[in-house]
């Protein structure tokens, strides 16, 4: 743990950040810097939770001068764990910990007692006990036996030991900045939900949860589509069940501690209706449920209008990271489609392309093999006042989304969108808060992922009608203004934090 700010106050709002600001650009980074920037009232904290020090670079952004505490720690930090000094443990210790791995198993509603309790995690149950007891080998042993005997020990052990020893750092990090806030804000379940709500529990503190995309979810479309937990076994001796059992571990934990996160919420939240289901359907309680979407500054990006030209540009940009959950090589195959309609066809790929660099070396390969690299650019990290009004279509070819922001902000730069059918995509090109909304009419299409036929033909039907483009920027302007500003966000996330900040107080 590294504190590199602390102006010694307790802070009226802590986010806990997992894998993302300040030193991951967009998404819920961007959300983040604009909450703390646009209430300049509140003093913010930060405690960034990462996977190791060597994944992330550089601060990316400037940091706001009522940001009054940034903490750093990272989960699978070697230099975090106790020396290595074998026990025997104590069979009481152990009953607590089958006592807590049959809860995670059952799915049961009730919470135990002592997961609420943060002296469990550093007292009752110890990492030592967890990582180097007798007691704890025989238990991880026997459920081997019971659960999985058909694939190598060595992979189910560690398997075990990696999906559980981040819950002592994030024990520590909770002793570490207990009394530091007064209200507790995270921006996803997870390890950081996780630590939200052990904070709140200690402290009694108020719990703000708020949703962008579902974190339970997205982490069992990582495990779908990864290969991350391959065993060191070749593959045509490896059974499809051995990843199976794996994958089911880590997404029963990984349900379990989101569980634990809904459990302790006081307000969670979420971008859109449609999340705010699939919260209720994983053991969020609906009474605490309420939607508040995002917003964006439609003063500012409005003005980029004057700089449009007067024809629209065939230029398709794609906004966001180099990743596989954005499904960038369905982006580049509607592209080879468009391109032989459109010679002359552009498409900007703008976001940082060093998180998943084998990923993006695929990328380019894929550019290069179809031939694209007249119309293909990777521009990295740019400002979107000076892209977006270069853009004839903003797109998103992801395979999961919550509220992409940039879909707004492409709106409020007069730009129609083409996405696929992910997260509230549809909501926001199609309309869905009211009667109103939908009569605004379409603000361009939306089809179905991992389908670049589909996707091109969104692309070619925007920029062959011109009129038809024209109708959806309108629709597009005029539903940013009426439900997405930046203002009506603010103003909703004001009440929240006075209401928390006022039961405080008492």
């Amino acid at each position: 743990m590294n504190i590199l700010i602390d102006k010694k106050n307790q802070v009226d709002i802590l986010f806990i950040a997992e894998g993302t600001y300040p030193y991951v650009r967009g998404g819920v980074s961007s959300w983040i810097h604009q909450l703390i920037n646009g209430m300049p009232h509140y003093r913010f904290g930060i405690v960034f939770i990462g996977s190791r020090e060597s994944d992330y670079g550089e601060i990316l952004y400037a940091l706001p001068e009522n940001l009054d505490f940034l903490m750093v720690s990272y989960l699978f930090s070697s230099t975090s764990k106790p020396p290595i000094k074998g026990i025997e443990g104590e069979q009481k210790v152990l009953n607590h910990v089958e006592y807590i791995h049959e809860w995670f198993k059952n799915n049961q509603n009730s919470l135990p007692d002592e997961l609420q309790k943060l002296d469990f995690y550093t007292k009752d149950v110890s990492e030592e006990f967890f990582l180097y007891s007798h007691r704890s080998w025989e238990f991880i042993e026997k459920k081997y036996y019971e659960k999985a005997p058909d694939i190598p020990f060595i992979d189910y052990f560690w398997t075990i030991r990696n999906i559980h020893a981040p819950i002592w750092i994030v024990a520590k990090i909770a002793q570490s900045v207990s009394k530091k806030a007064k209200v507790i804000h995270s921006p996803s379940t997870g390890y950081a939900g996780f630590l939200g709500a052990l904070l709140a529990f200690n402290d009694r503190l108020h719990y703000i949860l708020t949703e962008h995309g579902i974190y339970t979810k997205e982490r069992k479309i990582d495990l779908l589509t990864n290969d991350f937990l391959s065993y060191r076994k070749f593959d045509i001796f490896k059974e499809p069940e051995e990843d199976d059992i794996v994958k089911r571990m880590w997404v029963r934990f990984f349900e379990g501690i989101g569980r634990f996160s809904y459990k302790r919420a006081d307000d969670i939240l979420s971008l859109f209706m449609g999340a705010q289901n699939v919260q209720i359907a994983y053991g969020a309680d609906p009474e605490k449920c309420r939607v508040i979407p995002n917003g964006v500054d439609v003063d500012k990006l409005g003005k980029t209008l004057i700089e449009r030209t007067n024809t629209i540009p065939p230029v398709i940009t794609l906004i966001g990271r180099v990743v596989s959950i954005k499904d960038i090589k369905t982006f580049i195959r509607a592209i080879g489609i468009v391109q032989t309609k459109i010679p002359n066809i552009e498409a900007w790929i703008v976001g940082p392309t060093d998180e998943e660099p084998e990923y993006y070396k695929e990328c380019l390969e894929m550019v290069e093999t179809f031939g694209l690299e007249e119309n293909i650019q990777f521009l990295g990290f740019k400002n979107i006042v000076d892209i977006l009004p270069k853009s004839g279509i903003l797109t998103l070819s992801s395979i999961s989304e919550g509220m992409p922001l940039v879909v707004l902000e492409g709106f409020a730069a007069g730009v129609p969108a083409v996405t696929t059918d992910v997260g509230s995509c549809k909501e926001l090109i199609y309309g869905g808060l009211n009667d109103l909304d939908i009569s605004i009419g379409a603000a361009g299409e939306v089809v179905p992922i991992a389908n670049p036929g589909a996707l091109a033909e969104g692309y070619l039907k925007l920029l062959q009608d011109e009129e038809y483009w024209y109708q959806c920027q309108k629709s597009a302007l005029e539903r940013v203004n009426a439900f997405y500003t930046q203002k009506q966000f603010f103003s909703a996330y004001d009440e929240l934090y006075q209401k928390a900040l006022l039961q405080w107080q008492e």
